[in-house]
C-alpha cells in the first residue's frame, strides 16, 4: 500500500454571513452604528443584500478523501463549489469547523497570483523568503536559485520590487519557486490561467516531471479541462461543498461539464454574462437563438439556422464576427469566421446557417467573438462570450467518426452562411 500524503476526514467549514463586512475598522464601526440606529448601511453597495446576524453558509459539508504520495489530483467544480476553501484548509490559511486534515510533508502553494510574495521586496528577496518559510537553509536556496530564475523567465527583473511585476510575471516567478524548492506537496489553484500559453505548457511539463520523477504530490484546481486531462491521474468533483464524484479524469470531466442546457435550450441569453476585462464592450452580444428546432440536439450533417443579436454604441466602426468551437473538455476544435457585420447604433440582429457536417457527434460549446482588425494586423476585441451549447447526434450508431486530435485547435472551418440581411 502506498504512503498517504494528505487525508481529509469528515471536514466541514461554516461561515457566518455578515459578521464582518467592512474593509476597514472605520467602515465596520460605521456599519454597526447604522444597524443599531436602524438606518441604511453607508458601506453597502447598490443591490447588495444585508445578511441576518445568525445567517450561516456551509462552504464544505462532511468532505473526505485521501491522496497518496506522488499522485496528481484534480479538484473540479463550478464557482462556489468549495474548491478554494478546501485548498485553504489544507494550506492552514484557515481552520475547519469540523473534521480533521492530516498531511505528510511540506507544502508549497499558489492560491492566487503573488501568494506569499511581499510587494516591497525584490524577486530575489522573495525567492529566499519563500524558501525560508519552507524551512530551507540559505545554502539550499543558493543551490537552486539560478535554476529558479532561468525557469521563471524574469531574470532581467529579478532585482526589481515585485510590486512592479505584471500578474503574468508574478505567476512565472511564483510557480518557479513552488516547483523547484524542496517540498513534498504542491497546491495550484487556477493560477496558470494568467500566464501565456507557452509558459502554461512549460508549467504542465514541469508538474509532470516533479510528480513522476521526484514523487511529489500535486493538487490542481482549474476550469481548463484540457490541462486537467493532460496532467491529472484522477479527479474529485465538488458541488455545493459536497463530493459528488471521485475517480477517473475522463468521468470527472464529463460530470463537471454536464449541464441541463445541453438537453433542451435553444435560446442563450448573454446580456448579463461576465466579460473579460480586456474586452472593449462598445459592441456586446445579447443573445443567440437556434431556429427551426425545439431542442439543441442536432442531427449530424444538418445545416442549423441561428440568429444572433447584439447592441452597438455606434455605427462608425467596422465589426467582424468569428466563432470558436470547443469540445466537451473545453479543447478548441476550430474557428468559424462569419465576416463583417453590418450594424447601426442600438440593437442589431442577423441570421446564419452553421454546417455541422464538419463536426463529429458529441457535445460542443461555442464562443462568439466580436472584433475588428486593422491593416497592420492590430486586433480590437469588443466582446467574447459563450453563446451556444449543442449536442450533435448521428442516426446510425454504427458510423464511427472522430477528429484527428493533432488538428484540434488548428482547423479553420467553413464560414457560416448569412441567410438574411442584418436587421
Amino acid at each position: 500500500m502506498k504512503e498517504l500524503a494528505i487525508r481529509v476526514e469528515n471536514v466541514s467549514k461554516e461561515y457566518r454571513l455578515g459578521a464582518i463586512g467592512g474593509a476597514t475598522l472605520k467602515g465596520e464601526i460605521q456599519s454597526k452604528l447604522a444597524r443599531l440606529r436602524k438606518k441604511e448601511d453607508p458601506n453597502l453597495k447598490i443591490g447588495e443584500k444585508v445578511h441576518g446576524k445568525n445567517e450561516r453558509f456551509l462552504a464544505l459539508d462532511d468532505l473526505s478523501f485521501d491522496v497518496e504520495k506522488g499522485e496528481t489530483i484534480g479538484i473540479l467544480g463550478h464557482n462556489g463549489a468549495g474548491k478554494s476553501t478546501i485548498l485553504k484548509l489544507i494550506c492552514r490559511v484557515t481552520a475547519p469547523t469540523k473534521g480533521n486534515i492530516y498531511m505528510n510533508g511540506r507544502i508549497t502553494s499558489m492560491l492566487e497570483v503573488g501568494t506569499g510574495f511581499h510587494p516591497e521586496l525584490t524577486g530575489r528577496e522573495n525567492v529566499y523568503l519563500n524558501g525560508a518559510i519552507l524551512g530551507m537553509t540559505k545554502a539550499e536556496i543558493d543551490k537552486k536559485f539560478d535554476e529558479i530564475v532561468e525557469f521563471s523567465e524574469v531574470g532581467q527583473f529579478i532585482d526589481t520590487p515585485v510590486k512592479r511585476y505584471s500578474s503574468g510575471m508574478k505567476v512565472k516567478l511564483a510557480f518557479s519557486v513552488a516547483s523547484h524548492l524542496d517540498s513534498e506537496i504542491m497546491i495550484m489553484d487556477e493560477v496558470l490561467a494568467v500566464g501565456d500559453v507557452n509558459f502554461q505548457n512549460k508549467c504542465i511539463a514541469r508538474m509532470k516531471q516533479v510528480a513522476e520523477k521526484e514523487g511529489r504530490t500535486i493538487l490542481y484546481v482549474s476550469h481548463n479541462m484540457a490541462t486537467v486531462k493532460s496532467l491529472c491521474s484522477r479527479c474529485i468533483v465538488l458541488s455545493a461543498g459536497k463530493k459528488i464524484f471521485e475517480g477517473s479524469t475522463e468521468e470527472a470531466i464529463a460530470i463537471y461539464m454536464k449541464n441541463d442546457e445541453f438537453d433542451n435550450a435553444t435560446f442563450f441569453d448573454t446580456s448579463e454574462a461576465k466579460r473579460h476585462p480586456k474586452c472593449n464592450k462598445r459592441h456586446l452580444l445579447q443573445n443567440l437563438q437556434l431556429l427551426e428546432t425545439e431542442t439543441n440536439k442536432i442531427e449530424y450533417g444538418k445545416k442549423v439556422p441561428f440568429r444572433i443579436c447584439w447592441n452597438s454604441e455606434n455605427d462608425s466602426e467596422r465589426l467582424r464576427m468569428k466563432m470558436v468551437v470547443n469540445g466537451i473538455d473545453a479543447t478548441p476544435v476550430g474557428v468559424v469566421f462569419g465576416g463583417d457585420l453590418a450594424h447601426k447604433k442600438g440593437m442589431n440582429s442577423a441570421d446564419y446557417l452553421l454546417d455541422t457536417s464538419y463536426f463529429v457527434p458529441g457535445k460542443y460549446t461555442v464562443d462568439m467573438i466580436l472584433y475588428d482588425e486593422d491593416d497592420a494586423g492590430n486586433v480590437m476585441f469588443y466582446d467574447r462570450t459563450t453563446v451556444l451549447r449543442f449536442t450533435l447526434e448521428h442516426s446510425d450508431e454504427s458510423v464511427k467518426l472522430k477528429h484527428w486530435f493533432k488538428d484540434w485547435g488548428n482547423a479553420v472551418l467553413p464560414c457560416v452562411t448569412k441567410i438574411t440581411e442584418d436587421k
